[in-house]
């Protein structure tokens, strides 16, 4: 059984993510203990609320060394949410730029649309053979709830899209590095195989 540590840092759906990952056959832990973090299979960063504030929650326990490590090296990182925009370079909210973990190229800014926040059940669509889609029915939907959005970037090749005044990037997975801009723990069946497939790659 696959190991996964869903990082305690202060903000994000702990035990939500927890329950829904140990549906799909994982052995989670939430922690904000750096050395398990360092060891489990499956690192789980997630994150509500606002850029800044994951950031400074992260810079607190001093994670984002371990974060970019572990990528580094090959071991699997998973972000959901605001611990997806995160990952990013940099984030803007209110005309304040914030730096990110940098770990994927672009920004994270507000989006442009006649409803802010988006909150609901959106369409996502997949890049050809994605391994975080495998077995989801075409224009499977998931839930969302954001106001800011990271934009499709150069350099950030099969990366999932969704519209809401104007595209922006819903998921990503570079193989070692994946994230979600929606809440697969709150997406019913859709997250589920999604969960299931990131945590199926772990091994264990």
């Amino acid at each position: 059984m696959a190991t996964v540590v869903v990082l305690d840092h202060g903000s994000g759906n702990l035990r939500s993510a927890q329950r829904a990952l140990a549906r799909v056959g994982a052995d989670v832990t939430v922690t904000g203990d750096l050395d398990a973090a360092k060891r489990a299979d499956g690192l789980v960063v997630p994150g509500v609320g606002a850029f800044a504030a994951v950031m400074a929650g992260i810079d607190a326990i001093n994670a984002g060394p371990v974060i970019a490590d572990r990528v580094r090296a090959g071991a699997p990182v998973l972000g959901i949410c605001v611990g997806m925009q995160v990952m990013f370079a940099s984030g803007t909210e209110h005309g304040v730029e914030t730096k990110g973990l940098g770990l994927v190229p672009g920004d994270v800014t507000r989006l442009d649309a006649p409803v802010v926040p988006h909150m609901g059940w959106n369409v996502v669509r997949w890049p050809e053979n994605a391994r975080l889609a495998d077995g989801l029915a075409e224009n499977e939907r998931f839930y969302f709830v954001h106001s800011y959005a990271a934009r499709p970037t150069a350099g950030l090749d099969g990366a999932a899209l969704t519209d809401h005044g104007g595209q922006f990037v819903a998921a990503f997975d570079t193989g070692v590095l994946a994230a979600t801009q929606f809440h697969p723990e709150k997406s019913g069946d859709a997250g589920a195989t999604l969960l299931r497939n990131w945590v199926r790659s772990l091994g264990g």
